[in-house]
């Protein structure tokens, strides 16, 4: 390109979407809990990307795409919220004496802490709008003007909502959270997991339905046994990946390890079930930063290589 001359249309939403694919992992720490789901938290950020590929012309120039994404994301959360019926509405406070510094107290550095280690799914037991001014403000580092700017709030109401959203959070993280209910694993996953630590790809495949879906963050739904078939013929070409049953948001997942000597697993997967059929499945491996902060539960009565 010459000097002076403008990129082109096509140019500038390549540069966007890269832009936009490198905030892909920063946007879930912010929708998983906002939604106190990892997995919800993902779907919303598949939505924000999807909706920012056809409204990009929207962007106005100038107008930074993190800022943008953020408030398409944070609007679409709220939607999902609402028909929830779980949003709580509150009075607005100023709160005067939250910091805002390039270099933060001992304190405030301790609230950020307790706020980076705090359970996805506790973070709904915050009120909206605090729930939003923690995440941004403790887990993410926002500045206190970009939060309000996001918000549609001034900045003394940003203080007030992380005052009152810091104390809360203290409060929850005083009591101890509810462990899950010990669940057995179900015939469907023992036998996909035991097929695929065998390497037995026809088994495999002989358990999806005609029209199986499989979803992969980035990637076009293939559709049909014949199209999603070719997901096992991948793996076959990957040596040391071991599965093992788990749990995850009440949901019956599937461990992923790259080398069964892991201490963690990579990422997930989790299938549905139609008829003793494989009717969809859904592989994070691209998005792992998913499990990074999954409260993922191993089915503990399972020993790995022993299914």
């Amino acid at each position: 390109m010459s000097k002076g001359e403008q990129p082109s249309d096509d140019a500038r939403r390549a540069e966007l979407l890269a832009l936009a694919g490198a905030l892909r992992p920063e946007l879930h720490r912010y929708c998983a809990r906002l939604m106190g789901s990892v997995t919800d938290g993902e779907d919303v950020v598949q939505d924000t990307l999807a909706r920012a590929v056809v409204a990009l012309d929207e962007l106005r120039e100038g107008l930074p795409l993190r800022a943008w994404l953020f408030r398409v994301a944070h609007n679409r959360a709220l939607d999902l919220l609402r028909s929830r019926a779980i949003r709580v509405a509150e009075p607005i406070e100023a709160a005067h004496d939250v910091a805002d510094q390039a270099t933060p107290d001992p304190v405030e550095m301790l609230m950020r802490q307790e706020a980076v280690n705090t359970a996805v799914s506790r973070f709904t037991e915050l009120p909206i709008a605090q729930r939003s001014v923690v995440i941004l403000k403790d887990v993410l580092d926002d500045p206190l003007v970009d939060i309000a700017a996001l918000l549609d709030l001034t900045v003394d109401a940003v203080k007030g909502h992380l005052a009152r959203g810091r104390a809360r959070l203290r409060e929850i993280n005083a009591k101890p959270g509810k462990l899950p209910d010990p669940r057995p694993t179900s015939a469907e996953v023992v036998r996909y997991v035991t097929l695929f630590n065998q390497r037995d790809w026809d088994g495999l495949r002989a358990l999806l339905a005609d029209d199986v879906k499989l979803h992969q963050s980035a990637h076009p739904i293939r559709v049909g046994s014949a199209d999603v078939g070719m997901f096992f013929s991948i793996y076959a070409t990957i040596e040391g990946v071991w599965l093992t049953p788990a749990w995850l948001e009440r949901r019956e997942v599937i461990a992923v390890f790259e080398d069964r000597t892991d201490p963690k697993p990579s990422y997930i997967m989790w299938l549905e079930w139609r008829g003793g059929q494989i009717s969809f499945i859904r592989d994070y491996r691209y998005v792992r930063y998913v499990t990074a902060d999954a409260e993922l539960t191993l089915v503990p009565d399972v020993e790995r290589g022993k299914l």
